[in-house]
């Protein structure tokens, strides 16, 4: 897989959600979504009477409530979902949920002093939106705000994450792109994929 490029990605994807969040407009429930969860992540993360575990599992929490895991997770196995049995597309979507978990969380304490403003949102379809966000290192004077768009759904009456982007590389497709790969050189094998996530989880705890 390529890791550096993955690398990078996951990790302005957790310099967005642990940012601090700078004042912006939330005119669109997807807006408000993206900017009300950074909050949410922020506050956890700045909560000195938690434990180092209990602040990892209470992010985790939100990541999970926040995104929806099975959708990414089925996206990301592209044609071969449909070609999968149900116990192995199962399977499949808890190793990519421990797979997940693990290498956001890897680092989330690394971006805390970060900047973030929601700039807009673009409504792609009815209830589709892309909310587009800058974020910023404030420590570094001639540092230049990186766009990062979020993927948001809201017309199934709760707002979910599914996608986000990266200087304009969208991580479900880059994943996909890695996962069919894999399973192009293994025949297919879902188990096969399952293993080579978990050893990449495995690195990280």
């Amino acid at each position: 897989m390529k890791q550096p490029r993955r690398t990078a990605i996951l990790m302005a994807m957790m310099a967005c959600v642990t940012a601090r969040v700078l004042p912006a407009r939330a005119a669109t429930p997807a807006e408000a979504f993206v900017s009300d969860n950074i909050d949410k992540g922020l506050a956890i993360l700045n909560n000195k009477q938690l434990t180092q575990t209990q602040r990892r599992d209470q992010f985790a929490q939100l990541l999970l409530g926040v995104t929806d895991i099975r959708r990414i997770a089925i996206f990301t196995l592209g044609r071969y979902a449909a070609m999968a049995s149900q116990a192995d597309r199962d399977a499949f979507v808890a190793a990519f949920q421990r797979y997940a978990m693990a290498v956001y969380q890897s680092y989330f304490a690394q971006y805390a002093r970060q900047t973030l403003r929601v700039v807009r949102s673009t409504e792609r379809a009815p209830g589709d939106f892309v909310v587009v966000t800058n974020f910023l290192d404030p420590s570094i004077a001639t540092s230049k705000p990186l766009e990062v768009n979020f993927r948001v759904l809201t017309n199934g009456g709760v707002p979910v994450l599914v996608d986000f982007s990266v200087a304009g590389v969208w991580l479900g497709l880059e994943e996909r792109d890695q996962f069919v790969a894999v399973l192009g050189q293994n025949g297919g094998s879902i188990p096969q994929l399952i293993s080579h996530l978990d050893k990449i989880a495995s690195q990280y705890n």
